[in-house]
């Protein structure tokens, strides 16, 4: 199997974790870029980390329910049952060993990452696509997550809610008191916001 170009160098790896709005999500920080700007991957469970080694062992550690990679992060979701003080030394010290080796986080492009404007796109369509990357996509990246546009029709634009922000306690409430807002008060158009998939 080929490997893909998302491959990590030998380097001294330094983590910090950064909480975030869901409590059951923490940002594991990295002092080096993980991903291109704007590229992100989430696995929602083990299944689909099929191509994603990093991911499949973090998966392997008890308690583990979701790991998101973007920018110089990887945001892990843990079940409900154990606190993070009991689980993110050793989730830590994973991620760090595993850096460390050099060894690839994406095995080949069997991905999808975040979208960008595609040129079929209608003029609203671009538009919502500018405001969630320019207005809401650096304000959820700095909560371990991501969102990205999935459909507009009928005034009703629906997202996907990726890494912490899945299952976030808070996200309903970002999503129709910020977001929602937001795109209604730029785009009259805009009847409505909704998280697809969640």
């Amino acid at each position: 199997m080929d490997t893909y170009q998302k491959e990590t160098k030998k380097r001294n790896v330094h983590i910090y974790l950064e909480a975030n709005p869901n409590p059951n999500s923490l940002k594991f920080v990295l002092n080096f870029m993980l991903l291109d700007e704007g590229e992100s991957y989430d696995f929602p469970d083990a299944a689909s980390a099929e191509h994603a080694p990093l991911a499949q062992e973090l998966f392997d550690l008890e308690h583990v329910s979701r790991v998101f990679y973007m920018g110089n992060f990887i945001t892990v979701t843990k079940s409900d049952e154990v606190e993070w003080i009991e689980i993110q030394e050793p989730i830590k010290q994973h991620i760090r060993q595993y850096l460390e080796s050099g060894k690839p986080i994406l095995l080949n492009e069997a991905f999808e990452s975040g979208s960008t404007v595609n040129g079929s796109d209608s003029e609203s369509v671009k538009k919502i696509k500018g405001i969630l990357e320019e207005y809401i996509r650096p304000a959820v990246e700095q909560d371990g997550g991501a969102i990205s546009f999935h459909s507009f029709e009928d005034g009703v634009v629906k997202v996907l809610l990726q890494g912490s922000c899945s299952g976030c306690p808070s996200s309903t409430i970002t999503l129709k008191s910020g977001i929602e807002n937001l795109l209604k008060t730029m785009l009259p158009e805009v009847k409505a916001v909704e998280a697809e998939g969640v």
